[in-house]
């Protein structure tokens, strides 16, 4: 990803935000994981979070993709 980017979501865990980096880059968005904790050698120091970064050209897509995935996540599961 060259130039500027734009954060699109914060998460608790570098693990989650590599779980939505997957789903982003699924749908053919590139996108990266932002964190200040020493490449996970410490992930203690995720205390400001971990951001979700995309181009700025991606972002409505991206912000789209993370809405409904997190309606699809809201919604209870179907036991039929």
């Amino acid at each position: 990803m060259d130039g500027a980017t734009v954060s699109v979501a914060v998460v608790t865990s570098r693990t989650e935000a590599d779980l939505i980096v997957g789903l982003l880059e699924s749908h053919g968005l590139t996108a990266a994981v932002l964190a200040d904790d020493a490449g996970g050698q410490y992930p203690q120091l995720q205390q400001d979070g971990v951001h979700i970064m995309v181009a700025p050209s991606d972002e409505a897509s991206a912000r789209r993709l993370l809405a409904e995935a997190d309606a699809d996540a809201a919604e209870p599961a179907d036991d039929a």
